[in-house]
C-alpha cells in the first residue's frame, strides 16, 4: 500500500477530519473518580520516586522541581476545561479545525449509583452544542480511563457482571446527547488500562496479576461489543469504533527470530483484541506514539530524537500501521491520537508535518482514513506523570490558567487552512 510517489503535495479527501484530543479527567478539573482517589493517596510517594525514576529524561533539569513536587500529581483544577471549554473552543477555530475528541465523565454523569445527574447532562449538551455551532465534529469518548469510584468499588471491569453497568451508562448517554453525535468512541486504549493497572499494576488499582488482567481485557472486549449491540438497538445512525494504541512493530534485520518477534508484538497486542471486536467496529481509532524495532527477541530502538519523556519519535512510522491495519480489518481508521511531549516546541511542529505525510502516503496506496485528532488540544494532566509532560498545541500556565497557541500550533492551523476542502 505504499504511495509510488512519495514526493508529491500531500492531498486529502473531503471532508477529512483535522483536530485535536483531550480527555476529560485530564483538562477538566474538578473530577471525583478512582482516579482523583488514587492521586491523593500516592502523591507524595509518585514525587520521591520522581527523584530516581526520571533524572535519565533529556530534559530532567528543567522538569525536576515540578516533577518532584508532589502537587503536581494532583489534576486538582487541571485546567478547568469544564468552565473554559468556549475559550477553548475559540483555539480550534482559530487553528481552522472541523473536528475534536473529548470525553465524557462518567462519574459527573452517574456520580452514585442509578443517580443521574441532571446538571452535568445539561453542561455536555450545551458543550456538544457548542462544537456544532462552530461546524466542529464532535468525536465522543465513553471511557477514558476513569470510572465512578462506587464502579470501582465493586471491582470494576475485572468483574464480567459489573459490565452491564457501562452499557448502563453509554446507553444514557446515547439518548441524552446522541442527537448531535455521529461518532461514538467506546474505549480508550484498553491494553493500556489493563497492563498499567492490573499486570504492571502501576496504575489504579494497583494489581499484578496475570490471570486478572487477562480477566480485565476480556471484559472490556465484552463491554465495547455489548455497548454497541445496545446502541444499534436504539436506531441510532450513530458510528461506532474504539481507540486501540497501536505500534509500529518492526524486524531490525533478516533474522527469522527478528521477523518472528515483531509478527508475535502486532498479535498479542493489536490483533488478539480487535479480532474479539472486529464485527462491532464501523471505523477504528488509532493512536500512534511509539516504534518498536526487533533485533531477535529484543527491542532496539534508535536512541534519537526523544521527546520529553524519553519517547523515540518517529512519526513517519504512522504509515505502516495504518497500512497494517487497513488491510487486516478494512475499516475506515481516524488517528484519534499522535502527538509529542515538547515543552521546547522543538519537535511538534516537524511531528505533525510527519505525521500528515505519513497519512497522505497511507491514503495514496489505498487505505481510508477519515481524520487525524493531534494529542493535545491542551497541556494537561498526563496521569502519573502529573502536569510536567506537555503535550498541548496551546500551552497552559497552570498558575493563571491562561492559555496560548504554541508557534507549532499556528503553523498547523495555516497548514489545516491549506489542505482542507
Amino acid at each position: 500500500m505504499t504511495s509510488k510517489n512519495p514526493d508529491k503535495p500531500l492531498a486529502f479527501p473531503p471532508g477529512f477530519l483535522f483536530g485535536a484530543a483531550t480527555s476529560a479527567h485530564q483538562v477538566e478539573g474538578g473530577n471525583h473518580n478512582q482516579w482523583t482517589v488514587w492521586e491523593l493517596e500516592n502523591a507524595k510517594s509518585l514525587a520521591k520516586q520522581a527523584e530516581y525514576k526520571l533524572t535519565w529524561l533529556p530534559d530532567w533539569q528543567g522538569v525536576k522541581d515540578q516533577a518532584t513536587d508532589p502537587s503536581n500529581y494532583v489534576s486538582g483544577q487541571a485546567c478547568d476545561h469544564f468552565n473554559r471549554y468556549r475559550e477553548d473552543f475559540d483555539l480550534l477555530r482559530r487553528m481552522n479545525m472541523n473536528a475534536f475528541r473529548f470525553s465524557v465523565e462518567w462519574s459527573r454523569i452517574e456520580p452514585r449509583e442509578g443517580v443521574w445527574d441532571a446538571a452535568a447532562f445539561v453542561h455536555y449538551k450545551k458543550y456538544v452544542g457548542q462544537l456544532r455551532s462552530l461546524n466542529i465534529e464532535p468525536v465522543v469518548t465513553l471511557m477514558h480511563w476513569t470510572l465512578p469510584v462506587w464502579f470501582a468499588e465493586k471491582g470494576g471491569f475485572a468483574r464480567r457482571g459489573n459490565v452491564k453497568y457501562f452499557v448502563r451508562f453509554a446507553k444514557k448517554v446515547f439518548m441524552e446527547l446522541g442527537g448531535d453525535i455521529k461518532y461514538f468512541c467506546t474505549l480508550n486504549e484498553p491494553e493500556v488500562y489493563t497492563s498499567k493497572g492490573y499486570y504492571w499494576g502501576e496504575w489504579p488499582p494497583n494489581r499484578q496479576s496475570r490471570l486478572q488482567a487477562m480477566w480485565v481485557y476480556l471484559n472490556l472486549a465484552s463491554a465495547h461489543n455489548r455497548t454497541v449491540r445496545a446502541g444499534r438497538r436504539l436506531g441510532g445512525a450513530w458510528l461506532f469504533g474504539l481507540s486501540k494504541d497501536c505500534a509500529h512493530n518492526y524486524p531490525g534485520d533478516d533474522a527469522w527470530l527478528s521477523r518472528l518477534s515483531a509478527a508475535l508484538a502486532n498479535w498479542a497486542l493489536d490483533y488478539f483484541f480487535l479480532n474479539m471486536v472486529r464485527r462491532k467496529l464501523d471505523w477504528l481509532g488509532l493512536n500512534y506514539y511509539f516504534s518498536n524495532r526487533f533485533f531477535g527477541y529484543r527491542i532496539h530502538n534508535p536512541e534519537h530524537p526523544q521527546n520529553d519523556l524519553g519517547w523515540t519519535m518517529e512519526p513517519r512510522n504512522l504509515q505502516f500501521v495504518i497500512e497494517r491495519l487497513s488491510r487486516k480489518y478494512r475499516r475506515p481508521i481516524m488517528v484519534t491520537e499522535s502527538g509529542v511531549a515538547d515543552r521546547g516546541d522543538r519537535y511538534r511542529k516537524w511531528w505533525i508535518s510527519a505525521s500528515l505525510a505519513a497519512i497522505a502516503r497511507a491514503i495514496a496506496g489505498g487505505a481510508r482514513v477519515d481524520g487525524y485528532l493531534h494529542w493535545s488540544l491542551l497541556d494537561n494532566f498526563e496521569w502519573a506523570f502529573g502536569k510536567w509532560p506537555r503535550f498541548g498545541l496551546a500551552e497552559v500556565n497552570y498558575r493563571t490558567l491562561s492559555r496560548r497557541l504554541r508557534p507549532s500550533a499556528l503553523w498547523y492551523g495555516q497548514t489545516i487552512k491549506k489542505l482542507r476542502r
